[in-house]
């Protein structure tokens, strides 16, 4: 199944059975396409690394027959591995104005974009790409320019989502209406791959225009100066705060290079051109506080985000007792660890904080139930392939589809090889897929020996053992030993003492072929150590030998 034929094949790399990393292909006659390419984050399993990859193995072995990647949005989840994966695979990227200008900013950062070949397309144009027919239909989401993907193929129309949901009233950008839809769903569509974030909202997820009012009065209430933490992409929020501001007589300063990426690239874009005038730091902290307002990255807790630094005190913004911080955004499931530790940082400041719980000052960017109802009475397909979602969420969509009328609907994981066309869904074929990881300037297996090393480093320590032997091999003197992360404390010299004993002992013990005797060492030590702790840290030996006169 690695070679689509007379057959249209759709095969996940990332982002099914998981929200984030999206990486879609589509297979037909021979040739590939690439729909987003993202990251996800790293968390505790990966120590050292921030930046979680997808494993392109499958396709970077077939580069010669992908055709191209289209991007439908600048989320990282969508853009963000293009810096570090594109290159290899040497095929041009097709994206809107704003997402072009996000990509483009990232390949700068990591000076390869004379190495890229980018290419801009305007909303509604249409791709040909071999035996693909791509047209881009605009779609309301938390970003500028979302959008879904209308893909021809001899086999059948499939009609892309990418994030979405319905907003009749956009701040910026002018989503496909419901008659645009409607005609898309006259037009014989055979498959709806379909975002799943937020199948169990039984709600609408709402206008982005409806938090205008509740942010202008959570910032008239606030006594002190005012932070707004929202995600920094979001550049119609963005457009509110700036008239929020304004309407609350309060001058504007915006904290995070990511916010100033966004707000230069939406203007370069045609966008947020009445965005009020900027202060900075200096000026505004020495406004009166209640002429303050600030828009800051951060509100997921991110450590090296302004408003953690700012709850720290290590930001030239600052806030004090009697300030207020509203978090217009959602916590993303995993980050409530971080997100409480910032905010518990800003309660013993005596900050006050607003969050969607107090007042209505965010909304969803992904469809609630309402809104995937609509879109499936609109497009009519012959099937649902859920994708952008964990396993419970793409389940979900697939059993509330099928009760909303939908004929077929199938639920499949990264790497199951689905064909949609002929006689589709199926499930025929499964392909390698996993997880890289950024550490450093270094891409690594997420799963290799190097990230395994760490995680136990990080479990249980490491002791190191240096023993030096003269040019016959016999040990000299007495082991060095030094510990790193074992929990021995209070008795570490008794405890270093056992461990030369067991070293050199062992050492001396046996044959003197150098494996054997390292081996023996390890073990020695490692015996000690579990006796006083109860764990068993790496052990590292390094035997020094004297040159033979």
């Amino acid at each position: 199944m690695t070679t689509p034929k007379d057959k249209l094949l759709f095969l996940a790399l990332g982002g099914s059975d998981e929200i984030g990393m999206n990486v879609n292909l589509y297979g037909c006659r021979g040739k590939w396409v690439m729909v987003d390419c993202g990251i996800t984050f790293g968390g505790s399993q990966y120590p050292g690394c921030e930046i979680v990859l997808p494993d392109l193995a499958f396709i970077e072995e077939r580069r010669d027959d992908l055709l191209g990647i289209v991007l439908t949005h600048g989320h990282e989840d969508h853009i963000g591995a293009l810096p570090y994966l594109a290159a290899d695979l040497g095929v041009p990227l097709y994206a809107t104005p704003f997402t072009a200008g996000l990509i483009k900013a990232k390949l700068e950062e990591e000076e390869i974009a004379d190495q890229i070949d980018l290419r801009i397309v305007a909303s509604g144009d249409e791709l040909a790409l071999g035996p693909f027919s791509i047209c881009y239909v605009p779609m309301a989401h938390s970003i500028l320019e979302g959008n879904a993907l209308i893909i021809d193929t001899p086999h059948g129309r499939v009609f892309h989502t990418g994030d979405w949901k319905l907003d009749e009233s956009p701040i910026l950008g002018e989503p496909a209406t419901e008659d645009a839809l409607r005609a898309i769903g006259d037009t014989d569509v055979l498959a709806l791959v379909c975002d799943s974030t937020n199948v169990f909202n039984p709600k609408a997820s709402g206008s982005e225009s409806s938090v205008a009012h509740g942010l202008l009065e959570a910032v008239k209430a606030a006594q002190g100066r005012v932070l707004v933490t929202t995600f920094a992409s979001n550049a119609a929020r963005l457009k509110i705060l700036g008239r929020v501001a304004v309407k609350a007589h309060r001058q504007l300063c915006v904290a995070g290079r990511s916010l100033d990426r966004i707000i230069t690239i939406a203007q370069e874009a045609g966008y947020l051109r009445d965005f009020p005038r900027l202060i900075d730091y200096t000026e505004a902290m020495r406004l009166p506080p209640r002429q303050v307002m600030m828009i800051a990255t951060g509100g997921q807790g991110e450590e090296r985000a302004a408003l953690a630094r700012i709850a720290a005190d290590t930001h030239m913004l600052k806030l004090d007792a009697g300030d207020t911080v509203i978090f217009s955004s959602k916590e993303i499931p995993g980050n409530e660890i971080a997100i409480g530790k910032v905010q518990n940082a800003l309660a013993r400041k005596g900050v006050l904080m607003v969050t969607e719980r107090q007042a209505h000052v965010h909304v969803s960017g992904h469809p609630g139930r309402p809104e995937l109802a609509a879109l499936y009475e609109w497009i009519r397909p012959q099937m649902l392939i859920p994708v952008h979602g964990e396993r419970r969420h793409m389940s979900e969509q697939a059993r509330f589809g099928l009760a909303q009328g939908i004929p077929q609907a199938l639920i499949q994981s990264n790497g199951d090889v689905v064909r949609l066309a002929p006689h589709g869904p199926a499930i025929v074929g499964h392909e390698h897929t996993g997880r890289l990881v950024l550490d450093g300037d270094a891409i690594l297996p997420a799963d290799g020996a190097c990230i395994n090393e760490r995680r136990k480093l990080a479990a249980l320590g490491i002791i190191q053992v240096a023993i030096a032997c003269d040019a016959r091999g016999k040990i000299a003197g007495q082991p060095v030993i030094a510990a790193l992360g074992v929990p021995v404390v209070d008795d570490i010299q008794d405890f270093y003492s056992e461990c030369c004993e067991g070293a050199h002992e062992a050492f001396s013990s046996g044959d003197r072929d150098e494996s054997k005797a390292r081996e023996r060492v390890r073990l020695a030590v490692r015996r000690v150590a579990n006796a006083w702790t109860g764990k068993k840290p790496i052990v590292s030996v390094l035997i020094i030998k004297a040159f033979k006169q």
